[in-house]
């Protein structure tokens, strides 16, 4: 694969994406999200005051603001010229820039010091990369003690991949949801890692989002999500995942 081309396109899809605000048609679908959103975010701000914390695809719609309002000093990167430039102004509009720093920067290659970071985060952002190279870069620029935090779609359910088949525009062609496989490398990686499963029967609640009763029908959903993830083999079947990753092994 020619890496170059992977990259402008990336870049590409993302400045159209953030421009354009393309993917508002699946906003049903990520109606249902609050569950993940939430878990992913309380993970994040776990003892963040005076941390450091690199945020991955930062967009003018990451956790980089909240992390900032909690007293942590954050860097964001993204691909996308046009996300960076929204996450700027957000920032000034805000008032904290003094706590952010935003910058255009591919993800496989990290222009920062080793053991830089307390916390690596990021959502919606790994399975567009290269994972060998990624891990190896959180790694390296994690302290000792750091933790890595991503909320990320699966690849496993077959009917989310029929919809994934037959939506291309809403994504790019070089983007691979995790597979089980991609969660074991990250033990190579890490001592300790915790993945989380969200969003299975909740996704049937997704069509209901506009009327009266969609908060009785996803909360049922969801309870019924968390009975079934009781089981490895159904979590695999998961829209999405929180990854929670500690004390990473160096070298």
């Amino acid at each position: 694969m020619n890496m170059e081309s992977k990259l402008e396109r990336e870049r590409v899809f993302h400045n159209k994406t953030f421009a354009e605000d393309t993917r508002m048609v699946v906003d049903m679908f990520y109606k249902i999200t609050e569950n993940s959103r939430r878990f992913y975010q309380a993970a994040l701000l776990i003892d963040c005051a005076r941390r450091k914390v690199l945020e991955f695809g930062c967009g003018p719609d990451g956790e980089a603001f909240t992390l900032a309002e909690r007293g942590a000093r954050v860097d964001g990167i993204d691909i996308s010229e046009i996300a960076i430039q929204k996450a700027i102004a957000k920032g000034v509009a805000r008032d904290l820039s003094a706590s952010l720093n935003f910058q255009v920067m591919n993800a496989e290659d990290l222009r920062f010091a080793d053991n830089t970071f307390d916390v690596v985060c990021g959502s919606g952002i790994l399975h567009h990369l290269d994972l060998s190279k990624i891990r190896r870069g959180i790694t390296r620029v994690l302290k000792p003690n750091g933790r890595a935090v991503f909320l990320e779609p699966l690849g496993h359910n077959f009917l989310i991949n029929w919809y994934r088949d037959r939506t291309p525009h809403l994504r790019t062609e070089d983007e691979h949801p995790l597979l089980e496989r991609d969660l074991e490398s990250m033990r190579e990686c890490f001592k300790d890692v915790k993945v989380t499963p969200f969003h299975l029967c909740s996704l049937g609640a997704a069509p209901f989002w506009r009327l009266r009763g969609f908060d009785t029908v996803l909360g049922f959903c969801e309870g019924l999500d968390r009975l079934l993830f009781k089981s490895k083999l159904v979590s695999l079947q998961a829209w999405q995942v929180v990854i929670e990753m500690s004390a990473p092994r160096k070298g």
